[in-house]
């Protein structure tokens, strides 16, 4: 089997044990980013579009260091805080993705303090060229 490589980019936040980005050959994986300022390492946005935006940054971000874009994305889960917010997360997220659109999950979960998103993804680095 393949060594697995993790990717710790410029910026990436993490508040545990965990990589931001790790791959094995071709596939990358990446945790779980929410609306945390590279910058201030604090929760930021004060609307949930704004969590939303700066939570996709933090995703491209650790795709970036991992040599991927969001257009190699094959599977992306979605944490929202409340499904009321489901019809403006994707308004956003068709802005993010080209069709074919990336396998989805979306669901419902308690968050911590006052995250209303958070984000993972799979990408197949370069296959979205």
């Amino acid at each position: 089997m393949p060594p697995k490589k993790a990717y710790f980019p410029e910026g990436a936040v993490t508040a545990g044990p965990y990589s931001p980005a790790v791959s094995v050959d071709d596939l990358v994986v990446i945790s779980g980013q929410g609306p945390i300022s590279s910058e201030t390492k604090a929760i930021a946005g004060d609307t949930f579009e704004a969590q939303v935006e700066l939570t996709f940054d933090n995703v491209e971000r650790a795709l970036k260091g991992a040599g991927c874009t969001l257009a190699d994305c094959i599977k992306v889960n979605a944490y929202l805080s409340d499904m009321a917010h489901f019809e403006r997360f994707n308004a956003i997220y068709q802005t993010k993705f080209k069709e074919p659109y990336p396998a989805r999950t979306t669901v419902q979960v308690v968050m911590w303090h006052h995250i209303q998103i958070e984000i993972e993804a799979m990408a197949i680095r370069g296959s979205g060229a």
